[in-house]
């Protein structure tokens, strides 16, 4: 079983893939409807702005074959500006996100001593086992790097929370349908346990 990383001109596919070579997965990029029709597993990665992520998509039909895949019961992952395409859509942007999560993207609320960006590392609260976390445990720690935030509209689809003045959702699922608001690739052990997680799903 491989891993298919979407390669759409956003998201450090670099990093993202040597991590995945690291823990010993096969992996590939693929930027084609057809490439995802026939993958075992998807990653979504992304940097940047919403309505940019959601115009590299649409360019190349990647969105309604993104959409189709995430019925299929396949693994499917997002990762920072890629966990918050797979929601309605974003205050950041008027295009609409993927929907294959129900909710929206909100910015962060302006709080006196934090800068928005949020930028550093933090760890995440698992709100409920799952197999995305096995092998972490609470002393986690993951890098971050956004000004805005994931929020469901079901409650139950949240499966980590982070604090960053307020609760927010660092992670989360939806049957077969995840994300991860912080960047794995560049959070060391502990990005790479769950990347390992994703591959073996």
């Amino acid at each position: 079983m491989s891993v298919s990383v979407i390669g759409y001109g956003l998201g450090n596919l670099g990093s993202v893939v040597n991590m995945f070579k690291r823990i010993g997965t096969d992996v590939r990029v693929i930027s084609t409807p057809e490439e995802v029709a026939a993958s075992d597993r998807v990653l979504l990665p992304g940097v940047g702005a919403f309505d940019h992520g959601m115009s590299r998509l649409a360019e190349t039909g990647l969105d309604d074959s993104l959409r189709e895949f995430a019925t299929t019961g396949r693994p499917f992952m997002g990762i920072c500006l890629g966990m918050q395409l797979l929601l309605d859509g974003s205050e950041e942007g008027e295009l609409p996100g993927l929907g294959v999560v129900p909710g929206k993207s909100l910015r962060f609320t302006p709080t006196a001593g934090l800068r928005i960006p949020h930028m550093g590392w933090n760890p995440v609260a698992a709100q409920h086992e799952d197999p995305l976390l096995a092998g972490l445990d609470a002393d986690n720690r993951f890098y971050f790097v956004h000004s805005y935030h994931v929020v469901p509209d079901d409650p139950a689809h949240v499966l980590g929370v982070t604090d960053y003045g307020e609760d927010f959702a660092s992670m989360i699922s939806a049957g077969n349908v995840m994300g991860a608001q912080f960047h794995p690739e560049k959070s060391h052990f502990f990005g790479m346990t769950v990347l390992r997680n994703f591959a073996t799903l």
